[in-house]
């Protein structure tokens, strides 16, 4: 088996595209309205496979994060210039430790979730 995506559910679709399309580069390749109960987005990666399912529950506008879930990961060729896209964005975000071996940041999407970002060796 292989994992076919990851869903979480969004307060404002726009902000989330904007985050996980232009800044951690995926791309929106599926939408599903069911009614008006819900719309469904779904992104894929570069390589053409679901990554994430974004779900937006009409007419809800706040959901507690539970803390069953930890976050999403993603890698980066190069953490510094995401880095700097990050500031110029002014989002917080955290730095690894300098005494741990790996390179990454946490930075959260505009629905609360972390989001950590690996620089890839």
């Amino acid at each position: 088996m292989k994992l076919a995506h990851t869903m979480i559910r969004v307060k404002d679709l726009d902000a989330t595209l904007d985050f996980y399309c232009n800044f951690i580069g995926l791309k929106e390749t599926r939408r599903k309205d069911i009614g008006d109960e819900a719309t469904l987005v779904f992104l894929e990666d570069e390589a053409g496979h679901y990554a994430i399912e974004l779900t937006v529950n009409h007419g809800k506008t706040d959901y507690a994060l539970g803390d069953q879930f930890g976050h999403l990961a993603f890698f980066a060729p190069d953490l510094e210039a995401v880095i700097e896209t990050v500031e110029s964005r002014g989002w917080n975000y955290r730095r690894s430790r300098p005494e741990l071996s790996s390179k990454y940041i946490f930075v959260k999407d505009p629905d609360g979730y972390d989001v950590e970002i690996l620089e890839r060796r």
